[in-house]
């Protein structure tokens, strides 16, 4: 990977465990951290974003390397990930801080990412009218260390096992037979 020339892209799609876990078995991804963006509070914790006063989304901010992945792939994952057509909320996760959002930082990324709305909206993958918002990023607030990794460290945790163990299986069958998973996975 060529440190050099890495970007970063920051979204959310529901609780940040399963896409982070996700994203973090992807060839060409450095990093994918669980934090928050999009909200009014500095340094928020994540019992204040739970409450859905803040205003911040729980996302993923995603370090990866273009000459490997690249933006139109990831953004392929990240519908696969989550139904973007549940405002504020991904199955029995409900509210503002679960919302589908997608962070951009330039005209050029913005264009980008209402491309990747408009194939994926068109795929038919999901049925019904997508809500993902489009915010430029301002801010990433990295979630607390016990956040990172929380699915590798807790798969018998009852929510990791019902909900994020499923879904990081259907990943896995998926983009394994596109060959898009690092070697160890």
């Amino acid at each position: 990977m060529d440190n050099n020339n890495l970007e970063q892209i920051t979204f959310g799609g529901g609780c940040f465990w399963c896409v982070e876990s996700c994203f973090n078995m992807l060839k060409g991804v450095q990093s994918a951290i669980s934090g928050y963006s999009g909200g009014h509070k500095d340094h928020p914790t994540y019992e204040e974003v739970c409450t859905g006063e803040t205003g911040h989304a729980e996302v993923v901010q995603i370090t990866y390397d273009p000459a490997i992945i690249s933006y139109e792939q990831l953004m392929d994952v990240f519908f696969f990930l989550h139904d973007p057509t549940q405002l504020n909320r991904q199955g029995n996760d409900i509210g503002t801080q679960y919302r589908s959002v997608i962070y951009y930082k330039d005209d050029d990324e913005k264009t980008k990412a209402e491309e990747a709305i408009k194939t994926s909206q068109e795929s038919g993958r999901w049925p019904g009218k997508y809500v993902t918002e489009l915010s430029r990023f301002e801010k990433f607030w990295p979630a607390e260390q016990y956040h990172q990794g929380y699915y590798n460290v807790n798969p018998n945790q009852p929510y990791c096992s019902a909900v994020v163990g499923p879904k990081i299986q259907k990943f896995k069958k998926h983009f394994g037979e596109l060959g898009m998973l690092n070697d160890s996975e």
